[in-house]
């Protein structure tokens, strides 16, 4: 009888355990959320903590230009600062996440006053756990 409790017993808290860590959903969520806000709020220091070193904009045909277009995370933060970027409060709509091991996409829109952007991110997890933005692909919509 001792067994079978102490086997229950271990078997609670191992379960309490799993359900009181964030699943990889919500924290990629979450991170989606911080980029949005780290652009509303033109935040760089926000920024340089959720966005990889490898991080890149990659804009296809973006804001009527006719060539692809990367922007390595040193230019882009650059923008930020100097608020050529950013600085609209935004509606952020996840549209569907897929994790493959440690690389997730996400297709998000970003719906402000000034602009709406659909975007598909691609985020990898590091090694503490920590899911990090390592390329956006905006798209800017018509409506």
């Amino acid at each position: 009888m001792k067994k079978f409790m102490l086997i229950g017993i271990l078997g609670l808290m191992v379960t309490a355990n799993i359900y009181a860590q964030k699943s990889d959903v919500q924290l990629i969520e979450e991170t989606v959320f911080e980029f949005a806000k780290a652009g509303d709020n033109q935040d760089v220091k926000a920024f340089e903590k959720i966005l990889d070193v490898n991080y890149r904009v990659v804009m296809n045909r973006l804001f009527g230009g006719d060539k692809v277009a990367v922007l390595p995370r040193s230019v882009y933060l650059d923008k930020i600062k100097n608020k050529e970027f950013g600085g609209d409060k935004r509606e952020v709509t996840i549209h569907n996440i897929t994790i493959n091991g440690t690389t997730a996409n996400v297709k998000v829109t970003l719906k402000g006053e000034k602009m709406i952007f659909t975007s598909l991110l691609t985020l990898a997890k590091n090694g503490v756990g920590e899911w990090l933005l390592i390329s956006d692909v905006p798209v800017l919509n018509k409506d």
